[in-house]
């Protein structure tokens, strides 16, 4: 599991620098102090798991238990489908003997869910090619343009990697004006346009320059989009097919910015997303104003999509590598 900056990214036979990353000693405590934010921003969703996950459910190990953790797990978001198999195994490696006591009970719990959140597995982020594109998609106000922004910032100063935003949401006009003053706090390039530009030439463009520059990475703002408008995604496919046309393995990575305060529709907006794209992993954001932290469970279990980044409030360092047992044993108030 990604734990930190250097091992959530994969540079391939590349080094990161390590002058741009968090000095000696530190990273340490910057983890500790996220998990403390962690924990806080989770806070409501562990009232809504309410008193059911306490340590005092499992004392008693019959069907009345198993209900009473299933109808937990739905109301913090997990989703029917990947409640039921969690419970499921639960149940079954208890009445098998595997798992005996309240305290093992419960931290099999959490090692599931775990395993639940790291999806298909695939949990790093691809950066090998050069340059890397990363493809940011997402619905309107689910943070895109300010998660591209941090994960600019974090890519330059953490890992010393050369970074070139481009603005492909040509529709709103705050949207590259935003970007801009990302672009420039986290010293990289920007390639914009006019609005209302189609947005696959910004991406062309800002293609050739990445590879006349030796730029590292690219990350690709795109505009915010319903994910039941078809031909919204029609344009998102069309972008794609233009990266493919520059670079032919296409994005190294596609991830999908979901809010988690929307819940379940946060679900069914991945599943249309990853229908139009190669979705590789979610930045799950605004987890610090939600009940419904849970919905990290759902997307990877029903989806295989790993939550690849975390978001838990407005500041730069809020936004971090995602980590499962982490985030597991975060929601169940370890």
């Amino acid at each position: 599991m990604a734990t930190t900056w250097a091992d959530l990214l994969d540079v391939g036979d590349r080094e990161l620098d390590p002058a741009a990353s968090a000095p000696a000693g530190e990273e340490e405590p910057q983890r500790r102090g996220f998990f403390r934010r962690l924990r806080e921003s989770l806070a409501t969703s562990r009232e809504a798991l309410g008193a059911e996950l306490s340590a005092s459910l499992f004392e008693t190990l019959d069907a009345e238990t198993w209900e009473r953790l299933e109808e937990a797990l739905i109301m913090a978001d997990v989703g029917a489908r990947t409640t039921a198999d969690v419970v499921g195994r639960l149940e079954a490696e208890v009445e098998a003997g595997r798992v005996e006591g309240a305290e093992a009970v419960r931290a099999r719990l959490v090692e599931l869910l775990a395993d639940l959140a790291a999806g298909d597995g695939n949990t790093r982020v691809d950066l090998r090619p050069r340059p890397a594109v990363v493809l940011i998609v997402g619905v309107n106000g689910t943070g895109k343009t300010t998660t591209v922004g941090k994960l600019a910032w974090h890519l330059s100063r953490e890992a010393g990697l050369s970074v070139m935003v481009a603005a492909a949401d040509t529709y709103r006009a705050a949207a590259v004006e935003q970007l801009g003053t990302w672009a420039e706090r986290a010293g990289c390039d920007i390639v914009k346009a006019e609005t209302g530009q189609d947005a696959g030439s910004v991406v062309f463009d800002a293609l050739a320059a990445a590879k006349a520059r030796g730029t590292d990475v690219v990350l690709v703002d795109t505009a915010g989009r319903l994910h039941n408008r078809a031909d919204l995604m029609e344009e998102l496919a069309k972008v794609n097919r233009v990266i493919r046309k520059q670079i032919d393995a296409g994005p190294s990575e596609t991830l999908i910015v979901v809010d988690s305060t929307t819940g379940q529709n946060g679900l069914r907006q991945a599943k249309v997303f990853s229908e139009a794209v190669d979705v590789s992993g979610v930045a799950l954001t605004k987890l610090d104003g939600t009940a419904k932290g849970g919905i990290a469970l759902a997307i990877a279990g029903e989806l295989g999509i790993p939550v690849k980044l975390i978001g838990v409030g407005e500041g730069i360092e809020d936004l971090r590598p995602f980590d499962a047992q982490e985030f597991s044993a975060a929601l169940l108030g370890e």
